[in-house]
Formats: C-alpha cells, sequence, structure tokens
C-alpha cells in the first residue's frame, strides 16, 4: 500500500459508456454522474489476492481507466497538462445491495466504498488523451476477455470530467479519477484471476477472494 500513500480522493465516474448503462438499464446522464470511495479501498493488483464480501449477495468487476492528477487547477487548464499519471482499476460493486439501495434512493457507499474495493494497477506517465486512445484497455478472466474499451466511447471525456469535478468539488495533486466502465461487467467467483490489460501489455492481475 505504501505506493498508494500520496492518493488523496477517489472520484468514480458512474454510466460513462452508454453499452453500459443501456446492460444495466439505466439512463444515460446528461452530466457527469459522480462518486466517491474511500482511500481503504484501494488495493495493488500486483498478482496477489483480493479479499472481498462474499455474504452480502453478487459482487460485479467493472474495469476502467484510472487518472491521477499532478498539478493544482485553474480555470481553463487542460486534461492533458493536469494529468501525471494512468493506472487501470477495478470498481468492483455489490450489486445486489447497489439496487436496494437505488429503490430507497440511499447512497452507495455500502456499495462501492468496502475495504479491497478499488484494486488498482502501478501507475504510469499520461502521454496525453490521444495517446490514451491508441489502444484499447480491458479485462481478462481466467485468460479469458471479459471487458474490452476505448476511451474514445466515453460519454464524457477527461478534460469534462476534470473541469466538472474542480467544480463541484474541488480536484488537485494526488487526485485519482475511475473515469467509467465498458459494457461487459458482470459477478466475480472465488478464485477468479484478473488481469488487466492496456493495448497488448498486462498492467496488473490479482486473484479475488470471497470472504465468508
Amino acid at each position: 500500500m505504501s505506493h498508494f500513500t500520496d492518493i488523496r480522493n477517489i472520484y468514480c465516474v458512474g454510466r460513462n459508456y452508454g453499452l453500459h448503462a443501456a446492460e444495466l438499464g439505466n439512463a444515460v446522464p446528461e452530466q457527469p454522474m459522480l462518486f466517491s470511495k474511500p482511500t481503504h479501498s484501494l488495493v495493488p493488483l500486483d498478482g496477489g489476492e483480493i479479499e472481498v464480501p462474499g455474504g452480502r449477495g453478487e459482487v460485479h468487476f467493472e474495469t476502467e481507466v484510472v487518472i491521477r492528477i499532478g498539478k493544482s487547477y485553474k480555470k481553463g487548464a487542460r486534461a492533458d497538462d493536469l494529468i501525471d499519471g494512468v493506472a487501470l482499476g477495478l470498481d468492483l460493486t455489490l450489486r445486489d445491495v447497489q439496487s436496494e439501495l437505488k429503490k430507497k434512493g440511499y447512497p452507495w457507499l455500502a456499495a462501492k466504498g468496502f475495504r479491497n474495493s478499488a484494486p488498482i494497477t502501478g501507475f504510469r506517465p499520461f502521454g496525453g488523451t490521444e495517446a490514451l486512445a491508441r489502444n484499447d484497455f480491458g479485462l481478462l478472466k481466467n485468460g479469458e476477455e471479459a471487458q474490452r474499451g476505448n476511451v474514445n466511447d466515453m460519454i464524457f471525456d477527461l478534460q469534462t470530467i476534470v473541469d466538472y469535478c474542480a467544480e463541484h468539488y474541488g480536484i488537485g495533486p494526488g487526485d485519482v479519477i475511475f473515469t467509467g466502465t465498458p459494457a461487459g461487467v458482470g459477478p466475480v467467483a472465488d478464485g477468479d484471476r484478473f488481469q488487466l490489460r492496456f493495448g497488448g501489455d498486462i498492467w496488473g492481475e490479482g486473484v479475488i477472494r470471497l470472504a465468508k
């Protein structure tokens, strides 16, 4: 966890890929839909085991590009100048819990913010938005492709997301943003091995363990 100590806030964008919104029966938002996770949700995708709740209904995987802010925000700042790192992460979700929370109009924290709900690879240098879009990102589940996406398919691009976060919540060095998941999300099973890849490279992996 030592390489996560400089992370301050974890923002997450919901429903940022049209096909993912459709597969869950959700309307496409008209502006970025933000929620957050505690820093205790972070866990490295370094090949080890990741323990998640096993008795609260289905746990779903959502593969996402994660950006890290490296500079203080000033109005009009370019996302390409503010972002200093990129990683891949999983927004793990207690889907049954989330469904009940949505019915009651309650916040999503119990479904999205549990310990180890944000497995993440190490950050790599950010080469700019255009470079990021040259390759697809995705998830291999037990060696089989489960998700594939491209940042070009996001409903709200990186600039829009950064500006929205800055205006409504504030943003600065050490803040990271999970930018949304493409279609193909689904439940995890005990012992599933997840490998997150960008282009042809595996950026990180881990094995899921469902706690009893």
